[in-house]
């Protein structure tokens, strides 16, 4: 919360204090108003002193235009301020957001993620632009409001000052209360997003399956939720505006009756208590500003917390292995280099790794491969095949063994200069909306010519020039291509750098055989120094492999070659079986 609200605006405060001056000279104006009007009625006017009276108009004229001028300059360097900070406050949350560790991440959940980045920051430019304009002006009027009626009449300050430890009563309680009951209403608002998104992103399998009517019922109960979380939150904050309100207002007729006594008795006038009526107005109104600019504060109270958990959370960029300092730009060991078989190029030495820290979803796993070589990785669904590509991607890192690139423990390497050496190409990959070219280069500075290259490479250069070219936008998530279409620019974008490592996980399953024939067959030819890992469900796709890994349940089942693996390998042999021998 300090860290939100301190950390960020301290660059600002010479404009807040700048801003502080100006709503403070403002708000003098306001409070100078009263005081002159009960001046004329009790004094000016029945001295019958016509050019006191224009002098004094004038006056009161000069406070309101004053008023009007400093206020709403103030409050456009308050709304600036706000914005300038929140855009920083957004930056650094993205920034981090990009470079939280996976298990991080998935523990936030990208649906939180997504609301701390939007809700959250929203919270908190409402909370910075209400606290630099009635967190200044509502105080003064206050306490300025208090002194002056003190200045009045004192007996009839006594009565409104009885008022305000129970008005200041109610604020802490209901504060108290109601910043949890914000903070679980963000939470609901998480599971909110989820929802959509889901929804929205399978809205074609919904329909497919006729499940409008089931999926209606899961938003209507998680949109019962948020509201009823919201209305309790908001019922709860609500009641400092009623609760002021009776208290002030039993305090104005308090006044208003000690007021006529004490007027009956001489000891008053009317203008100061025309005066004190509207000073008390004031005091009311910026009790109330106080008391919303505390639901306010709730709410953000809330939202920094969330901001400051992902802030505070570890960044990938400071892993590494105790003792040892990441490189600030890799460098080959004397002796490796690309081409070389003198070390391997890619080593697993007796990795374990778990997801949850408990049961191990990949156990004692070990291989090497030489430069330009291809590993084939292939097995069950859920056997590991993916994990293996995101360990050696660093996406996670391992609990036991280690991961070697060129006879070095990947986490002593720099993980940008680490990552720019592989291309990537994931399940449920991700194309954007934009055009082919764009989506092919992908800020890395890939030339034109490189991404027409990379684009025949991947065996999409036909349907590329019959949609137009590299021009050609696509819709999000790549709606106006085809399954096959998407897998070969997504490949496309893999080779348009050419890598140093490639990793294909799961990347052919839309592609017919002789496309993904074809498509092995340019690697092969182009790409023969690129040293491949290929994750694949067909037999096929791997079997041409230098190197062959069975996964079963997080194990090696085999390793080897294709004729190595089907002489000794029952697992491989079965999934030989089943593909490849239905047409025997």
């Amino acid at each position: 919360m300090g860290k939100i609200f301190f950390h960020y605006l301290k660059p600002f405060y010479p404009r807040m204090a700048g801003g502080f001056v100006i709503k403070f000279t403002g708000t003098l104006m306001d409070l100078f108003l009263p005081w002159a009007l009960a001046y004329m009625i009790d004094t000016v006017i029945p001295a019958n002193g016509r050019r006191e009276i224009l002098l004094w108009g004038i006056f009161m004229l000069g406070c309101s235009v004053l008023a009007v001028l400093f206020n709403v300059l103030a409050n456009r360097m308050a709304s600036r301020v706000a914005g300038d900070a929140v855009y920083a406050i957004r930056e650094d949350l993205f920034a981090k957001v990009v470079h939280l560790p996976d298990q991080t991440a998935d523990k936030m959940t990208r649906p939180s993620l997504l609301s701390r980045l939007t809700t959250d920051t929203y919270n908190i430019h409402q909370m910075l632009g209400r606290i630099q304009r009635l967190g200044v002006r509502a105080p003064i009027l206050l306490v300025g409001g208090i002194a002056m009626t003190l200045m009045l009449d004192a007996a009839l300050a006594g009565v409104l000052l009885a008022t305000l430890p129970l008005l200041a009563a109610v604020v802490v309680v209901v504060s108290k209360r109601s910043i949890p009951l914000y903070g679980d209403l963000q939470e609901s608002l998480d599971g909110f997003v989820r929802l959509v998104r889901e929804n929205i992103a399978g809205i074609r399998v919904i329909k497919a399956l006729s499940r409008e009517g089931y999926e209606k019922r899961r938003f209507g109960q998680v949109n019962r939720e948020v509201v009823e979380r919201e209305q309790k939150a908001a019922m709860t904050a609500a009641v400092t505006n009623p609760a002021m309100n009776i208290l002030l207002n039993l305090g104005l007729v308090a006044v208003i009756l000690v007021g006529a006594i004490r007027v009956d008795a001489g000891l008053s006038e009317v203008g100061k208590i025309l005066a004190f009526m509207t000073y008390f107005t004031i005091i009311l109104n910026a009790l109330l500003s106080i008391s919303r600019m505390f639901v306010m504060f709730s709410k953000a109270a809330a939202s920094a917390g969330r901001i400051a958990e992902v802030l505070e959370a570890g960044d990938e960029r400071e892993w590494g292995l105790p003792g040892e300092r990441q490189d600030e730009a890799w460098q080959p060991l004397e002796g490796a280099g690309r081409g070389r078989t003198d070390l391997p190029h890619v080593r697993f030495d007796h990795v374990s790794f778990s997801y949850n820290k408990a049961a191990d979803n990949l156990s004692d796993i070990s291989f090497s491969l030489g430069h330009g070589e291809t590993l084939g990785i292939i097995g069950s669904t859920g056997s590991g095949k993916s994990t293996v590509a995101s360990l050696l991607m660093r996406f996670y890192d391992v609990d036991k063994g280690s991961v070697q690139i060129d006879g070095r423990d990947i986490r002593t390497m720099d993980l940008h200069g680490l990552r720019r050496r592989f291309g990537a190409v994931f399940q449920n990959d991700m194309l954007f909306a934009g055009s082919i070219y764009d989506n092919v280069n992908m800020g890395r500075d890939v030339g034109m010519e490189e991404a027409v290259r990379a684009v025949g490479h991947a065996r999409a250069k036909d349907f590329v020039e019959g949609k137009g070219g590299l021009g050609e936008m696509l819709e999000i998530r790549g709606a106006n291509l085809s399954g096959g279409q998407k897998q070969r620019l997504l490949i496309a974008r893999a080779l348009a750098s050419c890598p140093e490592i490639l990793v294909l996980d799961d990347c052919s399953s839309a592609l017919d055989y002789r496309t993904d024939a074809a498509l092995r067959r340019e690697l092969r030819e182009h790409f023969a120094d690129t040293t491949c890992i290929i994750i694949a469900q067909r037999i096929s796709s791997v079997m041409g492999a230098d190197h062959i890994l069975v996964l079963e349940e997080g194990r090696m089942a085999g390793y080897g070659t294709h004729q190595e693996l089907m002489a000794g390998c029952g697992i491989y042999q079965e999934i030989e079986r089943s593909q490849m021998g239905q047409g025997r």
